[in-house]
């Protein structure tokens, strides 16, 4: 300690220290969100990538599917159990944990020669990215107890857990134009490598609850093969097959079977994976029923309009990163700037419910796009719009499904939270992505021109994505109980 600080008075002292702690959560919080960046922008960069991929390694269409399904499968069966082990052992550890198997795994990836290669990478990294991103909600709400700081960063978490994935367009376009498909995964080492430093310096060691006599074994094993088995059969059987066929019904039975076997398991376990209270809580199940509905909807416009951009506009990799932009550029404003005071002036649950209102206008707006529309007049107006409603509408949520949270169970609802978010964009993808098909299918069957034919595809499957956050709307009015903690208006 500098004889500088040994002769401060008190008070300056205590405002010094006060600073220097305001400083070092804000930074942790950057090195949170890098971590959550990088795993987000994996995901989009991959789906960039898929062509090229296939063509080097030779997968056929059935099995290219698998370079996104291993990782999805392996991510969404772990983060509700990850979550729970950095409450029990350390978030902390947890999170650099998973930072350490994510970039290994990115560097296996980027070496792959073969199919299988690539894909069992694959699944290791979605191991990764489940350990690191399942605690980092529940750090960042015990980093900052104080509402206005938290509401601050829930903003640019939210801003960087949804905008992220248009980033990766981009960054995806540029990186396999520019260098070949291998770089998507390498670029993940060094980034891995420097947050994983800054990590172990800025983020302060934590002890969780311990789990001699708390390791609820069954429950996590029921869970964790639930949430797999259930992510398996909406991403391969229900996709390829129909949501009808015997495998998809059968593999969903048993998904169903196994989270019965969880519940019952936590009703009588001395020390359950999830507490009574949370399974209890309306507002954390409302709030991740509504993260599921509106994440479900949102991926229609990160999915389909995507594929419009492509096939009926014609936009490469490239543009179509440049193209989605605008809905980045304006969500993270909001994020950064507005949705954490609006939160406060209005409470979480007003602020979502506005928010996923403007989502579902901008679903709706951007499913009235003719066949060979123009970019500024049929597509940009609803991009905007669902900017401005995720900017605001998605940090409230994420407020909602943390309310409550304790020292003791963050990264449990921190990895609930993800979770939901995960299963929600997964079952989004495989009904919007059917229902756009089927439709499309009749009309081609009809002698329709292809073009004509994908955009009424492309359209029906927005607007269910609508209907879904209207939905959502409706259960977050309804079922989350009415702000109580809100700022008093001047």
């Amino acid at each position: 300690m500098s004889s500088y600080t040994l002769d401060m008075p008190a008070p300056a002292l205590t405002r010094a220290r006060s600073a220097a702690a305001g400083r070092s959560r804000w930074l942790a919080l950057v090195v949170l969100c890098a971590g959550m960046l990088m795993i987000v922008l994996d995901a989009t960069v991959v789906n960039v990538a898929l062509p090229e991929i296939q063509t080097d390694l030779g997968f056929s269409a059935s099995g290219l599917a698998w370079v996104v399904n291993a990782y999805l499968i392996a991510f969404g069966g772990l983060l509700l159990l990850a979550g729970r082990l950095g409450d029990l052992l350390s978030r902390r550890g947890v999170f650099l944990a998973g930072l350490a198997v994510f970039t290994a795994a990115s560097l296996i990836c980027g070496l792959a020669r073969n199919q299988a290669w690539l894909i069992g990478a694959r699944f290791v990294q979605g191991v990764g990215g489940a350990l690191t991103s399942a605690v980092i909600l529940g750090m960042i709400v015990t980093l900052f107890p104080e509402p206005r700081d938290r509401g601050r960063a829930i903003g640019v978490y939210g801003f960087v857990a949804s905008a992220g994935g248009s980033i990766g367009l981009l960054a995806g376009g540029i990186l396999t134009q520019a260098v070949n498909w291998h770089w998507i995964f390498f670029i993940n080492v060094p980034v891995g490598l420097v947050t994983g430093l800054l990590a172990m310096r800025l983020l302060a060691r934590d002890r969780g609850a311990g789990v001699r006599g708390r390791a609820d074994v069954p429950g996590a094993a029921l869970i964790t093969g639930a949430l797999m088995l259930g992510v398996y059969t909406i991403v391969d059987p229900a996709a390829r097959y129909g949501w009808v066929a015997p495998r998809t019904l059968l593999l969903a039975a048993a998904t169903l079977a196994l989270l019965v076997g969880f519940v019952l398991r936590e009703a009588t376990a001395a020390h359950p994976l999830v507490p009574a209270r949370i399974l209890r809580s309306r507002d954390v199940l409302g709030a991740n029923a509504v993260q599921g509905l509106s994440t479900a909807g949102m991926f229609g416009m990160f999915f389909l309009g995507v594929l419009y951009l492509e096939r009926v506009l014609g936009y490469d990799a490239l543009r179509i990163g440049l193209a989605v932009l605008p809905t980045t550029v304006v969500m993270g404003a909001l994020s950064l700037r507005w949705s954490g005071a609006l939160v406060l002036r209005l409470g979480a649950r007003r602020t979502a419910v506005g928010g996923l209102l403007l989502v579902a206008a901008g679903l709706a707006l951007f499913a009235r796009v003719p066949v060979g529309g123009d970019y500024l007049t049929d597509v940009l107006p609803g991009m905007v719009l669902l900017g401005v409603g995720g900017g605001v509408g998605f940090p409230a949520l994420a407020a909602l499904s943390m309310s409550g949270a304790t020292e003791q169970d963050a990264g449990l609802l921190s990895g609930l939270a993800n979770t939901t978010t995960e299963v929600g964009a997964a079952l989004g993808l495989a009904v919007l992505a059917t229902l756009s098909a089927t439709r499309s299918g009749q009309l081609l069957a009809r002698g329709v021109p292809a073009p004509v034919a994908l955009t009424h595809g492309y359209r029906t499957g927005l607007l269910v994505g609508a209907g879904l956050v209207a939905v959502a709307v409706a259960v977050c009015a309804t079922v989350i109980r009415p702000d109580r903690s809100r700022a008093p208006q001047s």
